[in-house]
């Protein structure tokens, strides 16, 4: 998946997973009661910054705080735009 905008810096942009619909029990988790998701996968990275290169690539899946990033919304698409630092790990 390519995005039309390249971030700068040290940021990162995130295609946020969907919520769960159920939980393992097959319980219907309302809207009211859905967590934001926590973790996503990368689709367009910055150059980095002078002295610190970026350690993610387009394509990894990470996880990140639960109220890191900005929402963004591109082409109907909601997406995150964060700092690399909000990133707590990339799922293996």
């Amino acid at each position: 998946m390519s995005v039309s905008v390249k971030p700068l810096g040290d940021r990162v942009i995130v295609e946020p997973v969907a919520a769960e619909l159920k939980t393992a029990g097959g319980i219907i988790i309302p809207d009211a009661a859905k967590e934001k998701p926590l973790k996503g996968k990368i689709v367009a990275v910055g150059p980095g910054k002078k002295d610190e290169p970026m350690t993610v690539s387009v394509g990894d899946e990470v996880l990140y705080g639960q109220y890191g990033g900005t929402e963004i919304k591109l082409d109907g698409k909601a997406y995150l735009i964060m700092r690399e630092a909000d990133i707590y790990g990339i799922l293996a």
